[in-house]
């Protein structure tokens, strides 16, 4: 479980941080914070790094500069115990569930809470029901990945990221590849554990409509500048920004045409 922290302290700090693979930057000197609570997304176009920002915000891979705080301690500079102790305060959602195919639902959700804790197997059993039932999966739980649809896939990943209580959560585009009415369900359901469970959420994404209905605040980067040109709530971006690039993402603009 994550410890207790003063809720005027963001649960998350990205400082001077350069990201990129192989002493190649993607993105350059990035601060921002994340508070407690929130529903915080990553957006921009295609190849403008939302998913290079994740992956180096969950530890997958070394910065090339700045740190990633967790609740105040230092991802990018932890090792061994104290690592997977930071890693514990939060639960991921890779974009295509990475659900285990040969495993029922309900093993999938098992599977942290046998890896993390040494609970008895009825504890985790139960939990693993709870979990499900959270998503609107306690029906599903002796199901296969593949005796559901995407979207259930989806929720049954976000209750594998919820097993060990995190209080935060990574969403790496949890609506790509789903239809609009299967998006629009999953968009209410992390408002309501955002509201029910306070958890913070991290999400990527490029979906306007899920933006605007999940978004309390959102930072938007651009490959240009290899960095931050937005942040706020979206909604005012769209309606205020004095950036023609930001103004034209959110307002669904064709490119802007040359000089």
């Amino acid at each position: 479980m994550a410890e207790p922290m003063d809720a005027a302290e963001p649960i998350i700090r990205v400082e001077n941080l350069t990201a990129g693979y192989d002493d190649r930057p993607i993105l350059r000197d990035l601060n921002f914070v994340v508070q407690p609570g929130e529903v915080f997304v990553i957006l921009g176009g295609s190849g403008c790094g939302k998913s290079t920002l994740l992956k180096h915000m969950i530890g997958l891979y070394p910065s090339l500069a700045g740190r990633v705080l967790i609740n105040g301690h230092d991802l990018t500079a932890a090792e061994g115990d104290e690592r997977r102790a930071i890693m514990r305060q939060f639960g991921v959602m890779y974009q295509s569930g990475a659900l285990f195919g040969s495993m029922t639902l309900a093993e999938n959700v098992k599977l942290p809470l046998e890896e993390y804790t040494e609970l008895q197997d009825e504890a985790i059993d139960l939990i693993a029901r709870m979990k499900l039932e959270l998503v609107g999966l306690d029906q599903f739980t002796g199901h296969l990945p593949n005796e559901i649809s995407g979207g259930m896939q989806k929720r049954a990943a976000i209750a594998r990221a919820m097993a060990l209580d995190p209080r935060i959560l990574f969403l790496d585009e949890p609506s790509a590849g789903l239809d609009p009415i299967t998006s629009a369900e999953l968009d209410a359901l992390i408002r309501r554990l955002s509201r029910t469970l306070n958890v913070t959420f991290v999400i990527v994404t490029h979906e306007l409509a899920s933006i605007y209905a999940i978004a309390d605040r959102v930072i938007m980067l651009d490959k240009r500048t290899q960095g931050i040109i937005a942040e706020g709530d979206p909604r005012k971006l769209r309606d205020e920004s004095d950036n023609p690039w930001v103004r034209q993402f959110f307002r669904r603009e064709p490119e802007l045409a040359a000089a």
